[in-house]
Order: C-alpha cells, then structure tokens, then sequence
C-alpha cells in the first residue's frame, strides 16, 4: 500500500510540473489517503504485536 502511495505522490509531482493540474490534485488527494490509511495499519499492527509479545511472555512465566 505504502508502494501505491509513493507512486501516486510521484505522479502528481510529474504531472504538477508539466501543468496538468486536475490530474495533479486528483493524483495528491490518491496519495494522501493511502498514506494516512498506511500510517493507520502500521499502528494497528506495531499495538497488536506488542500485545502478541506480551502474551507469549505471560505464557512463558
């Protein structure tokens, strides 16, 4: 996902550049949701794994 956004965020540099506005605003908008809905995930799963470690310790004791 995190590939997608970059890619997105690469086209509308490109297309910003070269005046193509619309395609330009449409590509950022793409790109910053991608990126939010990423940086959303990897929270999500960086509090599931310590979670996950948590129990595996409490299991181990």
């Amino acid at each position: 996902m995190l590939k997608y956004a970059i890619i997105f965020a690469i086209v509308s540099i490109v297309a910003g550049a070269l005046g193509f506005g619309g395609v330009a605003a449409g590509a950022a908008g793409i790109a910053k949701i991608l990126f939010g809905l990423f940086l959303v995930l990897a929270v999500v799963f960086l509090v599931l794994a310590a979670l996950g470690v948590g129990a595996v310790r409490k299991a181990i004791d």
